[in-house]
């Protein structure tokens, strides 16, 4: 297309590529990443220039949602995974006891290679909080969980806190007849509840940055 700047030819091109590769399309990371591009906002500003002139269409609310005009959506290798709520990475914040119950009003897209096989057993929880920041885990960011009730010390993991009602994502470890949770982040202190308090609900799979 003669109107478009060297560098939105190439990200055309790359987005072409990766989904002739693969099958669903890349994040903004992924072209940032590739491309050696200096920042993701500036992919997002060329990716918008490209939306503008017709030659892609974007899902701001899916991490994967670029979508090329001239081929239509790629679904075969996409796993979507229910956004069920918030979870806190501070202190802990009041959410649904029974996350299967929660009401889903977003998904997250990833590619079935990155979370092994159709993604049934997986949930996400949006980060409310600044505690686990030194994990790369920031405040607006997407966590994709595997649902399971046990874990080994030293893994991220959301947990139900019984007497208090209320979910926070940490790093598990079990020291005798307590639990601490830990966070990520050297200004906070760690939670220290009794063991019999602690139901595991998921461990972390991936992040989904937002860019906001």
């Amino acid at each position: 297309m003669k109107d478009l700047s060297r560098r939105q030819q190439s990200i055309l091109e790359f987005i072409e590529r990766f989904l002739d590769e693969n099958d669903y399309p890349p994040t903004i990371r992924d072209i940032q990443t590739d491309l050696g591009i200096s920042s993701t906002s500036v992919v997002d500003y060329n990716l918008k220039a490209l939306e503008a002139r017709g030659c892609i269409r974007r899902n701001s609310k899916i991490s994967r949602g670029i979508e090329l005009v001239n081929r239509g959506p790629s679904r075969r290798n996409v796993v979507a995974i229910p956004v069920i709520g918030q979870i806190a990475a501070g202190l802990p914040i009041p959410v649904p006891g029974d996350l299967e119950g929660s009401d889903v009003t977003e998904t997250v897209e990833l590619g079935s290679d990155l979370v092994r096989g159709t993604g049934q057993d997986l949930f996400a929880l949006r980060v409310k909080g600044l505690s686990m920041i030194d994990a790369f885990i920031n405040d607006g960011d997407v966590v994709v969980l595997r649902k399971q009730e046990t874990c080994e010390n030293g893994e991220t993991v959301a947990v139900w806190l019984r007497d208090q009602r209320e979910t926070t994502l940490k790093k598990f470890y079990l020291e005798g007849d307590r639990v601490r949770l830990q966070p990520a982040n050297t200004t906070m202190d760690p939670i220290y509840t009794p063991a019999e308090n602690v139901e595991v609900q998921g461990r972390l799979v991936t992040v989904v940055r937002s860019f906001d």
